[in-house]
């Protein structure tokens, strides 16, 4: 049998990167046209280490902004719509066309310049999803700046911390975000307090004016300005900025991404590998490839997801994107998502799968989607993407079915694994796969089979292995930690912004600078794909085996009264640590904890038996991205086990809603004082 040209593809991308990387790289306009795909070098650190670098397409030079917005409308496409903005927490609807966008974005360039931006130059963003948001950072990419988007709503602290890492000239904010059904969030403290705490000061701050709830004081001997009266004028006096490009290595954004002492880490984005990257991945992966195509990202854009397929992806090529401010529910019902799917004609949407889990919560039986006319919602929908965290074959099996049974010929769904690292995703499922260094975007091809619980297999460029601890690689099927080989496919990181050695000692230094380790555990099957069952630091140690968490959550999940579950260790005197769980579940029925140990003996083995389970709604906390905190469970576990039961775990500063954390708390307490958790404390 011949085999799938995913696999054909991928092949290439790893045979031959020059070859395939360059033939990708002239999909695009570079103003210095490149001559090599990449070139390796060695870094040499202070502290005398040294390890393996690498960087794309070294002597190109690429504006990323006219490759998203000016290079459409050159084409002739301007009047096509570039941003759709759908609110359903403020009431608003908007659509932007190519040519709007490139007068909007020039216009704010133009302001920027004058507030002192320049080439090289950090901008940080701290804004809800609004358009002037994506304005803003193509804007700042227009003229040859880095841009650091900083999620709003994070704390006054949090966001010092960035402020005074990336050193940033601009801070462009809104007056407020919009929280769900909770209403506004005034910016105005958290900012004004970022500025006063950090050590370094912005020369100035731009605040976009909402109505739902405004800055009013703005002090302008503060560097404060009001944003709209700033491109008012600009456009009076017709000011505009043209593109700048940019070396392709150098950084078109930072996202800090949390890291283990608590200090954000900078994941710097080089220029010309991101563009590259992401125009492939966009159509390869997705299945957008221009005018007329819709991606539905439900994301944010403070996240890698929204920075790639938000902002960057579909604009690169020259499709619409769907820019959302609200939540799966709530924002009015479980319906939403339905309805933008078939409102705006949606092509490929792309969610996690904690997104999926409240609406099948809040819609156990599809009434929103099969009983008030939303059938034709997935009429065009070609694949339903799931990143960010696990996705239980449960969440992907229900979806496949209402895809099969609505949706476009050969609409599936699509896990994938990837991070901030990353910049995309390295594995999956691809909709337009092709053959050697191209793929005919004239023909679709039927995807390879879809495994629930694994994430597809690797996309081109990542070369995905399962190593033990010592970086050997081990045998298929086998568990291990899931590192990848050097170099990273375009879109993936390089370095850490100003700090070359925490590079080395996060990703390199646990291997020998051999294989870059992702922190994921996992295993590679016998057909080729991935399954990634838990981060490297939630594999549980039972009496010398090593169990995956994610793969006992699997077999939790397969219960049908679960909606969701987390599965932390817990201190066992024999066997040094046993599994333990937090269901999601309004009603437990009688001997449910039998009967997830069947199912896990049935999966996995009796080695991973639950020792234990707390079920009760509102116990599991999640970060804002949606991952879940099992450290914080296993931490308040452990307190209790200590008989310390007021003592609080900790949490990050991107947690969801810090309630969650009191309330597994004082159901901790309640299990390990008045439940059969006594049974447990007793024999420790």
């Amino acid at each position: 049998m011949a085999p799938h040209p995913q696999d054909v593809a991928y092949e290439a991308s790893i045979k031959d990167p020059s070859a395939f990387w360059s033939h990708q790289a002239k999909q695009l306009t570079w103003h210095s046209t490149p001559t090599t795909a990449f070139r390796k070098k060695t870094t040499k650190l202070q502290s005398g280490a040294s390890y393996p670098s690498w960087t794309w397409f070294p002597d190109g030079e690429i504006s990323t902004s006219y490759n998203c917005v000016d290079r459409h409308v050159e084409a002739g496409h301007g009047n096509e719509t570039a941003i759709i903005w759908d609110s359903p927490v403020s009431n608003s609807k908007q659509k932007i066309s190519y040519a709007e966008l490139q007068e909007e974005v020039a216009t704010l360039a133009g302001v920027l310049r004058e507030e002192g931006v320049k080439k090289g130059d950090v901008v940080l963003l701290y804004m809800p999803m609004i358009p002037a948001a994506l304005i803003g950072i193509l804007a700042t990419v227009r003229l040859g700046a880095i841009h650091a988007v900083v999620f709003g709503g994070f704390s006054a602290a949090s966001l010092a911390q960035r402020l005074e890492a990336s050193k940033a000239k601009v801070i462009l904010t809104a007056s407020c975000g919009i929280e769900g059904a909770k209403g506004p969030l005034p910016y105005k403290p958290m900012v004004r307090g970022a500025v006063k705490q950090s050590p370094h000061k912005p020369h100035k701050v731009l605040v976009w004016q909402r109505e739902q709830s405004r800055w009013d004081d703005v002090i302008e001997k503060d560097g404060e300005r009001q944003w709209q009266r700033l491109v008012k004028s600009a456009k009076d006096r017709g000011l505009r900025a043209e593109n700048v490009p940019v070396k392709s290595s150098d950084g078109l954004y930072i996202i800090y991404t949390s890291g283990t002492t608590g200090l954000p880490k900078g994941v710097v984005r080089e220029a010309g590998g991101h563009a590259v990257g992401l125009n492939l991945s966009v159509r390869y992966l997705f299945g957008i490839r221009g005018p007329g195509d819709v991606l539905f990202t439900a994301s944010d854009i403070g996240w890698v997801v929204g920075h790639s397929y938000i902002i960057y992806a579909p604009l690169l090529a020259g499709g619409t994107t769907v820019l959302f401010e609200g939540k799966p529910i709530g924002t009015p019902n479980a319906d939403t998502f339905w309805r933008i799917l078939e409102e705006y004609k949606v092509n490929t949407m792309f969610t996690a799968p904690t997104a999926l889990r409240a609406i099948r919560k809040e819609d156990p039986e599809n009434k929103f989607f099969e009983g008030r006319g939303r059938k034709g919602a997935l009429k065009g929908l070609r694949a339903l993407c799931l990143a960010g965290e696990r996705s239980e074959p449960a969440i992907v099996s229900m979806y496949q079915e209402l895809l099969s049974k609505h949706g476009a010929p050969n609409a599936c769904v699509i896990d994938n694994w990837w991070s901030s690292e990353s910049g995309s995703p390295m594995t999956g499922l691809s909709l337009l796969p092709g053959t050697g260094r191209q793929f005919d975007e004239r023909t679709w091809h039927k995807p390879l089979p879809i495994k629930p619980g694994s994430a597809g297999k690797p996309m081109p460029g990542f070369d995905v292995r399962i190593v033990d601890d010592d970086g050997k690689e081990v045998s298929g099927g086998e568990m291990g930690n899931i590192v990848l080989n050097i170099p990273l496919a375009p879109t993936g990181f390089t370095t850490l912004w100003k700090d070359e050695e925490r590079f080395y000692k996060s990703y390199l230094k646990r291997f020998d600078g051999k294989w870059i380790d992702t922190g994921d555990a996992g295993m590679i099957d016998e057909d080729g794909y991935v399954h990634v069952m838990s981060r490297s630091d939630d594999i549980i140690n039972v009496a010398a085996h090593r169990l995956s968490t994610g793969a006992i959550e699997q077999a939790v999940s397969s219960h049908p009264a679960v909606t969701e579950a987390a599965v932390v260790s817990l201190p066992d005197q024999m066997k040094g640590h046993v599994p333990f769980a937090f269901i999601a579940i309004s009603d437990p029925p009688p001997n449910l904890l039998k009967d997830l140990n069947d199912r896990i003996r049935h999966s996995i083995g009796p080695i991973a038996t639950l020792a234990g389970f707390i079920a009760a709604q509102g116990v599991i906390p999640k970060t804002r991205s949606g991952k879940t905190l099992r450290r914080t469970l296993k931490e308040a576990l452990e307190h209790a086990v200590a008989g310390d039961f007021d003592k609080d775990p900790s949490y990050p500063s991107t947690i969801e809603d810090p309630a969650v954390v009191e309330k597994a708390k004082v159901a901790v307490k309640d299990y390990f004082m008045n439940g059969a958790g006594k049974e447990i404390k007793a024999k420790l």
